[in-house]
């Protein structure tokens, strides 16, 4: 699996959103706070805003704030709001693949993939990350839990 750019700036927004608690916050703030581009941020904020994760009000007393508890957000739910789906061989999610002769097996090891990213992603939660305590389940697939 590949994080990119924009997959990372959208998580790391996300946390910083849920770092403050239920107060909004400016733009501007999570931009500075985090080093992303404003301009790359707003499409990302957008993106997550239609994704029902975060919501948004203007004006003075405006900014942005999560739609749901951060222990209710997934990690893997920011990265699908602005990524789409978490592994896809070609574009194709993996079940959908046929392969034949001795590379049959691709499939399957393209399914184990999807499980074992899903078992990461879909564990943590924004409250993980903010809190510094991620999931047993996580850590000790370094061999530190």
């Amino acid at each position: 699996m590949r994080v990119t750019a924009k997959a990372d700036y959208a998580v790391r927004a996300a946390v910083e959103i849920a770092a403050a608690g239920d107060g909004p916050v400016k733009g501007e703030t999570i931009s500075r706070a985090q080093n992303i581009p404003v301009r790359f941020l707003e499409n990302i904020l957008g993106e997550l805003r239609h994704a029902g994760l975060v919501r948004s009000q203007r004006g003075a007393e405006g900014g942005y704030w999560l739609a749901r508890p951060p222990a209710e957000i997934a990690i893997a739910d920011i990265i699908r709001a602005v990524e789409g789906p978490l592994a896809s061989v070609r574009s194709e999610p993996p079940e959908n693949l046929e392969y034949s002769g001795s590379a049959e097996p691709l499939r399957t090891v393209w399914l184990a993939l999807r499980v074992n990213i899903r078992a990461v992603l879909e564990t943590v939660t924004l409250a993980d990350i903010v809190s510094g305590e991620l999931p047993a389940d996580v850590t000790s697939l370094l061999g530190r839990g």
